[in-house]
């Protein structure tokens, strides 16, 4: 009976390790929280005013197209978000992936 409850522990460990294992590797490799902002819209209280993703183009953001309103709209990163704007984030996605979760480390994030 002693060998019976001393194998479940041993094996309820291992299972939570390798939860905080696998928690930690998935939020390395993810990609970061991201908002399409209007680059020229900053105030200083508020931020970055948040627009239509339609605005930002490509999924990395490297080709921004301007709508009708001409919109210098960009991907901004791991943002604080609050009544429309964004701000405390970074226009760099390399950055904001590095500033990763548990376990990453610079240039080793997913893509």
């Amino acid at each position: 009976m002693a060998e019976t409850r001393r194998r479940l522990r041993s094996s309820t460990v291992v299972l939570g390790g390798m939860g905080v294992l696998a928690a930690a590797l998935s939020a390395c490799g993810s990609d970061p929280d991201r908002r399409c902002v209007d680059r020229d819209s900053y105030d200083y209280i508020n931020g970055y005013k948040i627009v239509a993703d339609k605005n930002c183009g490509s999924s990395t953001g490297k080709s921004r197209k301007k709508t009708g309103k001409a919109t210098n709209a960009d991907w901004y990163y791991d943002a604080d978000v609050s009544g429309g704007y964004a701000d405390d984030g970074t226009f760099s996605r390399s950055e904001a992936v590095d500033r990763g979760g548990f376990g990453c480390s610079g240039g080793s994030g997913g893509g």
